[in-house]
């Protein structure tokens, strides 16, 4: 497998990034970036780590960074998680309040810890912290409990003062949406399957509509609605498929869609194939003074949503 960093991948123009990889050749991974500098979102440090546990350490080839590339992937955890060897002194900043390294969760201990340590970097009122914190334990907690993956999921989040807003990716390598979300409801293609999980109530452990009180098929629409509401960028990628929801025009009232394809968003479907799911979304802080309105929002899209697929069912002809 290869992986080339660009000097810039963020979720704007990720697609370069995610183009370039070559999922060949499992058995070895070969990390080559920009020579001159590098600037990187948290979802692609996440899928770096997703896909480097899955190697042997001895058959993993990283290019030497320049060296504020470097100190930045050490810091983040990168070499550590891969377990490669890094001998370069850097500055261990302290991370609270400005970032969360790359941290692998396989159970409900690691991600309450992991949510733990998110709290202080949102930089938010205790109620709307827990709110978002939740929203994040829920998609790590559907990989733990329905993804398979053997490695567990790989988080990791960074606050970026000027902009007041954090940037936060998951990645994992299991079964991928598309098998998921088959179990219950039809799908052809990986972006059908994306497009049905985006949905509110659509969840691959029942075909009822609303989920279960254990899985209502909601975290994955909640984070995608408050990128929306607050015009950020949000990015699914599974299988060959990438679905990402673009920044609304300033002026333009921001609406809340159960359909994800009623957003503003590009797609892609000829991608190389991830065996797994990544999850990118940029989250501004400072547009959520009125967040309680947000959350209602989002829960009467939600509740509608499910409403009219129920009522719909039963409008359906029945033939004796």
């Amino acid at each position: 497998m290869k992986l080339y960093i660009p000097n810039s991948a963020f979720l704007g123009n990720i697609d370069p990034f995610l183009k370039s990889f070559d999922p060949s050749g499992t058995e070895s991974l070969e990390i080559t970036a920009n020579n001159k500098w590098i600037s990187i979102h948290p979802a692609v440090l996440a899928m770096i780590a997703a896909l480097g546990v899955t190697v042997d350490p001895a058959n993993i080839r990283c290019q030497k960074f320049e060296a504020r590339s470097s100190h930045y992937l050490a810091r983040m955890g990168l070499f550590k998680t891969l377990k490669i060897p890094f001998n370069v002194p850097f500055v261990e900043h302290e991370p609270a309040g400005r970032f969360i390294p790359i941290t692998r969760i396989r159970g409900s201990d690691e991600l309450s810890r992991f949510i733990a340590d998110m709290v202080p970097l949102l930089h938010l009122e205790p109620e709307q912290a827990r709110t978002i914190g939740y929203i994040i334990s829920e998609l790590a907690r559907n990989v733990i409990e329905h993804a398979e993956a053997d490695h567990g999921a790989f988080l990791c989040a960074q606050y970026y003062k000027k902009s007041n807003s954090i940037r936060v990716g998951i990645a994992d390598t299991g079964v991928g949406i598309k098998q998921t979300i088959t179990r219950s409801h039809p799908a052809d293609t990986d972006l059908e399957a994306i497009r049905l999980a985006l949905r509110p109530g659509i969840t691959g452990t029942t075909n009822r509509e609303g989920g279960t009180e254990q899985n209502a098929g909601a975290g994955l629409f909640f984070i995608k609605s408050i990128a929306s509401i607050n015009r950020d960028f949000f990015v699914i990628y599974s299988g060959n498929a990438l679905y990402k929801l673009l920044k609304k025009p300033a002026g333009v009232r921001p609406r809340l869609h159960a359909d994800p394809f009623d957003d503003r968003h590009s797609q892609e479907e000829n991608l190389p194939a991830w065996r797994g799911t990544v999850v990118g979304a940029d989250i501004t802080l400072d547009q959520t003074a009125e967040f309680s309105a947000l959350l209602d929002a989002i829960a009467g899209t939600y509740k509608a949503a499910v409403r009219e697929r129920v009522q719909a069912r039963y409008r359906r002809p029945k033939f004796i």
